[in-house]
């Protein structure tokens, strides 16, 4: 059983305390997912591999045992902000604390009010906020697509584009749930959902 420590955002939690019930496991099969779009070589790199590069950058701040996620606000090709997912500022974070999601045994893109992490998409927008930009016609580059909840606040924040290259929370039960739900929001808000294939982890140019 995790054991709450000095500074932690949970209490102890009684072993008696009821599980959810999970529904089948829904299977997402290529036809129900949105096709990655390839993107032709020609020995340069393009505007959307770059920003997504960056991003894939920033997730290595992640302070998640589970997942890395980063993400960075694009408008007219200038970064107004980066988030990556981790503990609030300020506070300690998993490195330290441990993951009590694992040791509830808890399926990633499950019951998000038990993580201690801010989510990398939530980071974004608190930052343009911190520092006085709108993000209304940005685009967001992110290594994962949005949770629900995220969604929803990208939708809020008037967001054109959202730019990314791996599915959130693949594995989990309610997987199809997640992706019908927020790929919805997007598209009654109008904004744009891009899937492309991720860019390569490699870092190259003439020394």
């Amino acid at each position: 059983m995790f054991e709450s420590m000095p500074g932690s955002l949970f209490e102890p939690i009684p072993e008696s305390m009821p599980q959810p019930t999970l529904e089948p496991i829904l299977e997402l099969t290529p036809e129900s997912m949105p096709e990655k779009k390839r993107v032709k070589k020609s020995g340069r790199m393009t505007v959307d591999e770059y920003f997504l590069k960056i991003a894939a950058v920033v997730a290595e701040r992640s302070t998640c045992l589970r997942h890395h996620v980063g993400a960075i606000a694009v408008k007219d090709r200038h970064i107004l902000s980066t988030g990556y997912n981790g503990a609030p500022s300020g506070t300690t974070d998993c490195l330290t604390l441990g993951c009590l999601r694992n040791e509830m045994k808890i399926p990633s893109g499950e019951r998000h009010e038990i993580c201690r992490a801010v989510h990398a998409e939530q980071n974004v927008v608190i930052q343009a906020a911190l520092h006085g930009s709108s993000l209304e016609g940005a685009t967001i580059y992110s290594t994962h697509t949005p949770c629900t909840v995220c969604s929803k606040i990208l939708v809020n924040s008037k967001i054109k584009r959202f730019v990314s290259f791996k599915q959130y929370d693949e594995t989990s039960h309610d997987a199809w749930v997640n992706f019908k739900a927020f790929n919805g929001l997007f598209k009654q808000a109008g904004i744009d959902l891009i899937v492309l294939e991720k860019p390569s982890s490699r870092i190259t140019f003439l020394d």
